[in-house]
């Protein structure tokens, strides 16, 4: 018992050393590793030679497979290049694969040190980002020595072998059981290395390895189609394609396992090298033998899961992906993008309201205060994919876009509650009372009603770029707002003062009604405020340089 439960926790430290690999690298390299992907897919072999290059360096196919599947359902790449990435990142993990199996345990010691002191000195920093993507390095390492050590006890057991000998008489059996270690260990990189240190030493024969690592490179095209399971059918169109990729490969290559036992692994100097060389070659030859066919089993996928043809509703999540959370940086920008969404349906609602007060418009009024559900219903949907996200995988810069993007939908949500209160107002004081402003009244909302559509648009231009010459233009129109907002508060009590019948019928409302537009602004310039603080300009005092002390006051 104590032998086996070492072996499962050598198992559980490779997987958790490499699990450290993936999330730093990507904390580090994740926005880089992208823009490579995006820019190397002119043709299919480009994107196979990024797919090799990015996999090795996050050392999981599987995070690969879900970057490349939130490419395809943004509609940015097609399903072919899509597949053809995933060619290379098969080789990719399998490279990395074949340097770990190279006696490297001289260098657990000095990583593990490197990687902590590192991480502990510079935590926050890219160093010690960097730092964490050693200390996996080093785990894994160490924990390959522990397995072969770990296993050597176990070949005495009459019930292992007797267990291993079953295997040996099954193919289909070890291709099985390999497809659910992949799966349940969440990398076959990790499982392959497993096998090889278990083939060194001789725990199982050579030909119940290879057929393991067959079922290895098969569970990792099941994971990745399990991941996106619950993702647009352009999503899982990648993953569906790329397994099938993998059973082709798995049905021509398993014949002729037998060659490779007789010819090739005679010359390897340990059994080891065999089964990490016996996987690169099955990857090298599914990506090099069927490349050419990329498009044609894109077009049987297509076939298979066609796309639906749904109208575009207000309501509708269109960017929260759930295959991208796996990807931080990635589940990031679609957060980015459906917050922009919230901010749209925003800018329709005020763009409607001064419509609905110049011609009464109840029909108007009803369509925009259900529009307010479609605001509420995105916010909630963004709160809820961002608590999806891993907050231990997100960089200094990725954590405060996060904070940035709840900050806004709150904010948005907020102004479409004022929103949709001022249109039941407007239904009940103004509309249903037969009453009207008065032409100067009027013409005082109208004002500050355009002011108000264009520093919505100045602060989805901050939100998105994170200018801060935009950031501080937006607090500056804050205090214009506010001064422009008693100076006709001021105006309007004049005509009462006049006794102009329209202002006297609606002053109350007049009054409650610009009080809330600059509410609205002191939301929509609140967005400011982040990116101001996190580049030094906003002082405690806010923006000493720009406004006065008196002019900046926090929201509402």
């Amino acid at each position: 018992m104590k032998h086996l439960l070492n072996l499962l926790a050598a198992i559980a430290l490779l997987v958790w050393g490499t699990h450290l690999v993936r999330t730093g690298v990507l904390r580090v390299f994740g926005e880089k590793l992208r823009k490579i992907l995006a820019r190397s897919l002119g043709n299919r072999f480009s994107a196979a030679l990024s797919g090799i290059g990015v996999t090795a360096l996050v050392q999981s196919s599987t995070a690969t497979s879900m970057m490349t599947s939130s490419f395809v359902g943004q509609g940015l790449i097609t399903l072919p290049a899509a597949l053809a990435v995933m060619r290379g990142a098969d080789v990719g993990t399998s490279m990395m694969s074949v340097l770990f199996s190279v006696d490297l345990s001289w260098l657990s010691p000095l990583l593990i040190f490197v990687g902590v002191v590192l991480f502990v000195s510079r935590q926050a920093g890219t160093a010690g980002r960097v730092g964490r993507v050693m200390i996996g390095l080093g785990l894994m390492l160490l924990a390959l020595r522990l397995v072969v050590e770990a296993t050597e006890p176990l070949l005495a057991a009459p019930a292992v072998r007797a267990l291993l000998g079953s295997l040996g008489s099954d193919l289909l059996l070890e291709i099985t059981l390999g497809a659910a270690l992949a799966v349940v260990a969440y990398s076959s990189l990790a499982i392959v290395l497993l096998i090889a240190a278990m083939a060194s030493s001789t725990v199982v024969p050579m030909d119940v390895a290879l057929g393991l690592v067959l079922g290895a490179n098969l569970g990792s095209g099941v994971l990745a189609v399990l991941t996106t399971a619950k993702s647009p059918v352009e999503v899982r169109q990648v993953t569906v394609g790329n397994l099938a990729f993998k059973l082709l490969g798995v049905a021509v290559v398993a014949p002729f396992v037998g060659l490779w036992i007789r010819y090739v692994q005679p010359v390897m100097a340990v059994p080891s090298h065999g089964v990490v060389l016996f996987h690169l070659a099955f990857n090298g030859i599914i990506c090099v033998g069927f490349i050419g066919l990329t498009d044609t089993v894109a077009r049987l996928v297509q076939r298979a899961m066609p796309r639906r043809q749904e109208p575009a509703t207000p309501g509708r999540v269109q960017h929260l992906d759930p295959s991208a959370l796996s990807t931080p940086s990635l589940a990031i920008s679609c957060a980015a993008r459906e917050a922009l969404h919230q901010a749209d349906l925003v800018e329709t609602m005020l763009v409607g309201l001064l419509k609905v007060i110049r011609h009464n418009d109840l029909q108007l009024a009803g369509q925009l205060r259900r529009l307010d559900d479609s605001v509420d219903e995105l916010y909630s949907a963004i709160k809820y994919y961002l608590t999806k996200i891993s907050r231990e995988a997100l960089g200094e810069e990725e954590s405060r876009r996060w904070t940035d993007i709840i900050s806004f939908t709150i904010n948005m949500e907020q102004i479409g509650d004022i929103v949709e209160r001022v249109l039941i107002d407007i239904e009940e004081r103004k509309i249903r009372k037969s009453r009207n402003f008065s032409d100067a009244g009027i013409g005082e909302i109208s004002e500050l009603h355009a002011r108000l559509i264009d520093n919505l648009r100045l602060s989805m231009s901050v939100f998105l770029n994170g200018s801060v010459r935009d950031a501080q233009k937006l607090l500056e129109e804050k205090a214009r707002f506010r001064d422009l907002e008693r100076t006709y508060a001021g105006k309007h009590l004049e005509r009462l003062s006049e006794n102009t019948v329209q202002s006297i019928e609606t002053s109350s409302l007049h009054i409650d009604l610009i009080s809330d537009l600059k509410r609205i602004n002191s939301h929509i310039c609140s967005i400011a405020y982040p990116i101001l603080e996190t580049a030094g300009v906003l002082a405690p005092n806010r923006l000493r340089s720009v406004v006065s002390e008196a002019d900046i006051l926090p929201p509402g």
